[in-house]
């Protein structure tokens, strides 16, 4: 048979799958779906790069998978030799879901069909750092009175004799956890070593998925470019879901960054080694800089970091001068991890650039990363001889994947091609937009009191069941200080640090409404009538910062930078917000903007509706109300109020 029969051959197996296959397991056909499929097959086929924007609720892992499938049978068809392919995403829910759900699910379905003749099989890789070194562990064991420490803490340490991944001993401590990983060199030479049985096991062929976040991914590219050796086996073609993700990953996997938990982890480390004085000098030298990391950056330049990292440069040399031979290997590879990056952050460099993020608990990071990424990303990444699949639901803004190639390095690769497949929610019919007709006026002293009636009367028109999203934590503390003052009638919850015990919070109170900064803007899965109301203030228009500074020289004009680069940015953005709104299919919800220069005739009216579904648009309060009495059902209205 030749390659035409076979590629042929592939798609109608395509076909089957979903035209066939899944609905006879109740799942619905959708003509989007199978589309984003054969296109994701024709890139593999072709070995092109394809760009996947892929709207909530199309259904794009089974997509992926299904054409991944389907490309290893006919790699074997045409004599190819069989290779895994690889699948990068940043969400651990997502990894797990794809190896334990999705894919059994799938692998059922063709077993019984007689298409395969064993289970397709999948495994999650990750780096040394999350799996237990048996060496380690018994030595720490060895060194421990169990019965003084903490029964949680001793109970996980005792799991790991049977669990290879740290990630599945809940309660480990972070001291723990660095003492009994898998070190940077692994050369205990155990004939009875999991990991080396664990990486003997990955390397053996029966995985057809390799599944690993961002980070590991690049971090093999990054070896692979070096000529080290690689961290993951050659693939045949690599998917990327979360793909809008992947800029930020590689700025930080090409940089350095300094958070709280480098700080406090050191600390800890020497405190353990009992050498406390180092580590008294150490907490009293870093409490300015940890306090001001402890906030959100909300817009404040590296400078003002930089200025109490003085301290900690001077204490952290000392420390090493002092104690850099007596230290265990793990705490003397983190103390010159951190003292170097203060000191890089302290002196600077002309061929990197410095700039802040909001960590993952709500705090500040502090960043640093080389000027030109796009070419590391090219020369790392996508000179790999192999087809790639980027998607996510955040890719494009449109039709327009202009802003992603260029943050990515794929702006001039004539493999990339290109597809939108919209979602088959019935925005029409299951979202309204509110737009008001006098937003709250952003340069009026009483901004905050006009935004915080506003919100108080779409609570009401909506009975709640709200998820407020603001760009800044000033904004969202601001607001509910002066919501009781509006008769608000609904419990409520702000998203801080602890943001998945605030979520679950949120979740389990009906009709409540929750205030979120930050990560809350993506990542949080609020379906059903839990969030029936979609509140933006403002547009999510990104904080200048010296990333940006250092783009605007690119462009002639600050008009084309922002038109170019600010506005693409704060369309992704908003369509990253506004897919909280509608999880499901039955889901139903109204998304008010109330940012001003959004308002008909407003400068960026135009760039909002593009970057969202269409829907009905609304400026009356009145609508609000009629439409959730239309589309909810008796019980939402007995919930939530206080």
């Amino acid at each position: 048979m030749n390659t035409n029969d076979n590629r042929q051959n592939a798609h109608n197996e395509i076909d089957h799958i979903f035209k066939d296959l899944l609905p006879n397991r109740g799942m619905a056909e959708r003509p989007a779906q199978v589309a984003l499929c054969h296109q994701m097959l024709n890139a593999m086929l072709e070995g092109s790069i394809a760009l996947c924007d892929a709207g909530t609720g199309i259904g794009k892992t089974y997509a992926y998978l299904a054409a991944g499938t389907v490309y290893h049978r006919f790699r074997a068809a045409s004599g190819l030799p069989a290779r895994p392919i690889l699948i990068s995403t940043s969400s651990i829910a997502l990894q797990t879901a794809a190896r334990d759900e999705y894919l059994p699910l799938l692998s059922e379905l063709l077993m019984q069909d007689g298409a395969i003749d064993r289970p397709l099989q999948a495994v999650i890789r990750k780096g040394k750092s999350h799996y237990v070194c048996e060496e380690r562990l018994e030595r720490r064991l060895g060194q421990l009175d169990l019965s003084r420490k903490n029964w949680r803490a001793g109970n996980a340490l005792l799991a790991l004799r049977s669990e290879l991944d740290m990630d599945e001993a809940a309660h480990l401590s972070g001291y723990d956890r660095e003492r009994v990983c898998v070190p940077k060199v692994c050369d205990c030479q155990r004939e009875t070593c999991r990991y080396r049985a664990f990486l003997e096991d990955c390397e053996s062929g029966r995985y057809l998925f390799q599944i690993c976040n961002h980070n590991l991914l690049l971090a093999d590219a990054i070896h692979r470019g070096s000529g080290r050796r690689p961290i993951l086996p050659d693939a045949c073609a690599l998917i990327v879901d979360e793909a809008h993700k992947l800029p930020e990953t590689a700025r930080q996997m090409f940089g350095l960054t300094l958070a709280t938990e480098d700080i406090r982890a050191l600390t800890h480390g020497l405190r353990g080694e009992r050498f406390l004085l180092a580590a008294e000098t150490l907490d009293s030298s870093t409490a300015p800089l940890l306090r001001k990391l402890a906030r959100p950056p909300e817009g404040k330049p590296f400078s003002h970091y930089a200025r109490s990292l003085a301290a900690p440069e001077r204490s952290l040399m000392v420390i090493r001068r002092q104690l850099h031979g007596l230290l265990t290997p793990s705490t003397r590879r983190r103390l010159d991890s951190v003292s170097s990056t203060v000191s890089l952050f302290r002196q600077g460099h002309p061929n990197m650039v410095f700039y802040t993020e909001e960590d993952a608990h709500g705090g500040t990071m502090l960043c640093a990363t080389i000027s030109d990424l796009t070419a590391q990303l090219r020369q790392t990444l996508w000179r790999q001889e192999r087809p790639a699949i980027l998607t996510s639901a955040t890719l494009a803004v449109g039709e327009d994947f202009r802003r992603f190639k260029e943050k990515t390095g794929l702006l001039t690769d004539s493999r990339v091609t290109e597809s939108v497949a919209r979602s088959p929610f019935d925005y029409q019919r299951n979202c309204l937009l509110y737009l008001p007709q006098l937003p709250p006026r952003q340069r009026s002293a009483a901004y905050y009191d006009e935004l915080a009636k506003e919100i108080a009367a779409l609570l009401d028109a909506a009975q709640g069941h709200a998820l407020a999203l603001f760009t800044s934590y000033a904004a969202m503390s601001a607001v509910k200080e002066r919501l009781p003052d509006h008769g608000l009638r609904y419990p409520l919850f702000t998203m801080g640090r602890n943001a998945i015990h605030t979520a679950e919070q949120f979740k389990a109170n009906p009709g409540s409404v929750l205030l979120a900064a930050g990560a809350a803007w993506e990542g949080f899965d609020f379906p059903g009538d839990c969030v029936s109301l979609l509140i933006i203030p403002r547009l999510p228009f990104a904080v200048p910062d010296a990333l940006k500074e250092k783009e605007r020289e690119n462009h002639p004009s600050l008009q084309l930078f922002i038109r170019a680069v600010v506005v693409p940015e704060m369309q992704i953005k908003l369509k990253q917000g506004f897919g909280r709104a509608i999880r499901t299919e039955t889901d139903t919800c109204v998304v008010a903007i109330l940012d001003e220069r959004a308002s008909e005739g407003k400068r960026y009216i135009k760039d909002v509706l593009a970057a969202l579904p269409e829907m009905p648009v609304t400026d009356s309060l009145e609508d609000v109300a009629k439409f959730i009495r239309s589309v909810k059902g008796p019980d939402y209205f007995r919930e939530g109020c206080a």
